[in-house]
C-alpha cells in the first residue's frame, strides 16, 4: 500500500539492493528463509497496525456525520515502506538489517494520510484520535504553526496502536500525517515537480514555491472563515 503519488523513497536504492546481495552470499539457504519468513511477518503487522488507525478514523467521521451532518474527513490514504527504502533508511543511521532493527528506529514504516476540510478539522481529528485509550502519542510536529522553510504545512503524528494477533498483542507505531485539501494540493504538486525534475530546483524557482505555499494557506484560512460564517448563519 503507498500514498497515491510516486514517493523517491519506493524507488530501489542501488546500495541498499547491493547490501541484500551480499546478505543473500552471506546467509546460508535456512538463515535466509527464516529472515525473509519474519519480514513477512514484520509487513503484516505494519499492514495490521495502519487498518486499525484508518478503522479508528473512519468510526470517528462517521460518528461526525450522525451528529452533526458534517465529515471532517474528505479521505485517507495509505502507504507501506517498501523493503529497500527501509534497508536505504536503516543504513543511513548506521543500524543493522533486522527484524528488530527496524521496529527500534523506525517510526515511520506505516503511514497513513488524513485530508481533511478544514484547518480546524484537522486539530479535531488529531485530538479525537489521541485521545483515545489504546493509543499512545510518540511524537507531534505541527508543520501548520510552524512551516517548513520550502512552505511545506501538515500535521505529522507518530502514534503506537495495539495489533491483536493470535497468540499476542503488539504495539505498533504509524506516523499519520493530517492536511487539509489545499494543504495536500500543494505537496503533491510541489513533490511531483522536484521528483521529475533532473537539477536541483532554482533558488527563484524555491522562492516562488513558497509563495505559492503561502497563498494556498492564506486561502485555507479565508475558506475557512467563510465556512465559520455560514454556519453561524444556519
Amino acid at each position: 500500500m503507498k500514498f497515491k503519488r510516486k514517493s523517491k523513497e519506493l524507488d530501489a536504492a542501488p546500495g541498499a539492493l547491493a547490501t541484500v546481495q551480499q546478505l543473500l552470499a552471506e546467509d546460508t539457504g535456512q538463515q535466509v528463509m527464516e529472515q525473509m519468513f519474519k519480514f513477512v511477518e514484520m509487513e503484516h503487522l505494519y499492514e495490521s497496525a495502519i487498518r486499525e488507525v484508518k478503522t479508528k478514523l473512519e468510526i470517528l467521521d462517521s460518528e461526525f456525520r450522525t451528529k452533526y451532518s458534517y465529515n471532517p474527513i474528505h479521505h485517507i490514504e495509505d502507504r507501506l515502506k517498501s523493503p529497500q527504502s527501509i534497508l536505504e533508511k536503516l543504513q543511513r543511521k548506521g543500524v543493522p538489517f533486522s527484524v528488530q532493527s527496524v521496529k527500534d528506529n523506525l517510526q515511520d514504516v506505516a503511514g497513513v494520510r488524513v485530508i481533511c476540510n478544514y484547518i480546524e478539522d484537522i486539530y479535531t481529528v488529531a485530538d479525537l484520535l489521541t485521545a483515545q485509550d489504546d493509543v499512545n502519542l510518540i511524537k507531534r510536529k505541527d508543520y501548520i504553526d510552524s512551516p517548513k522553510p520550502n512552505g511545506y504545512r501538515s500535521l505529522h503524528l507518530v502514534i503506537e496502536t495495539p495489533v491483536y494477533l493470535s497468540d499476542k498483542k503488539e504495539m505498533v507505531n504509524v506516523e499519520v500525517q493530517i492536511r487539509t485539501i489545499a494543504m495536500d494540493f500543494w505537496a503533491s504538486l510541489e513533490h511531483e515537480l522536484k521528483y521529475k525534475s533532473d537539477t536541483d530546483v532554482s533558488a527563484e524557482l524555491a522562492s516562488q514555491l513558497r509563495d505559492c505555499a503561502e497563498t494556498i494557506a492564506a486561502t485555507d484560512k479565508k475558506m475557512q472563515q467563510i465556512y465559520k460564517t455560514l454556519k453561524e448563519i444556519d
